[in-house]
């Protein structure tokens, strides 16, 4: 399978799902436990037929879904496949796929002596390193680590959050942190990302799949 770029994912994902960090992903808004559950199973029964399996969380009011092909490490046409069985399995229990409010949450450590800090983090986490050298949970319970070379007079916090939204997000994200009393450091590398500061100065990136193919 070849992996698809943004682009083909997004023109082609079902309703409700979208394209974040390397992973197609929608919640489905079950409103209870025993839809979610019973609904949980049928996606299990149609990805065991698949022979391809997505990450499922189920909760009270909904199920969170993530596909991604591990062999190349992104999305293929398999995965488009499945989220289509998937939409179809919950509309016909009147489920709603929804995922616009679904984010992804990664740590980046800015430091001069980069790689120097990866060894140490690595023993402390316990995390295995990825094929890009960050840190990742097997899990996928806990954010990325990922680390990159700073400058070492910079008057900023070295760790910085991530967040990956879809791209319809970012502007109302952006005004919301802007009447909150937060400061648009740089869209100079939109719309692959845009950096914010808190009033004191603490910076987030709104990163997107957009520009980075």
């Amino acid at each position: 399978m070849t992996k698809l770029t943004g682009p083909e994912i997004t023109e082609r994902a079902p309703r409700g799902w979208v394209y974040l960090r390397n992973a197609l992903r929608t919640r489905l808004r079950t409103g209870d436990f025993a839809t979610g559950l019973a609904l949980v199973n049928t996606i299990g029964t149609a990805a065991e037929a698949a022979n391809h399996h997505p990450d499922l969380d189920l909760r009270y009011t909904y199920v969170d879904v993530r596909l991604r092909s591990h062999d190349v490490h992104g999305v293929t046409e398999r995965d488009l496949r499945l989220a289509a069985t998937i939409s179809e399995l919950a509309d016909s229990v009147e489920v709603t796929a929804d995922g616009n409010d679904l984010t992804v949450l990664e740590l980046g450590l800015d430091s001069p002596t980069f790689p120097a800090q990866v060894d140490f983090w690595e023993a402390v986490l316990g995390y295995p390193r990825d094929a890009d050298g960050d840190l990742l949970d097997p899990y996928a319970k806990v954010p990325l680590i990922w680390f990159q070379k700073s400058g070492s007079e910079e008057p900023r916090q070295r760790w910085h959050p991530d967040l990956w939204v879809d791209p319809s997000e970012v502007q109302p994200r952006i005004d919301r942190a802007l009447a909150a009393g937060g400061t648009l450091v740089s869209d100079a590398d939109a719309p692959s990302y845009w950096v914010l500061a808190d009033p004191e100065g603490n910076r987030v990136c709104l990163c997107t799949w957009q520009g980075r193919e």
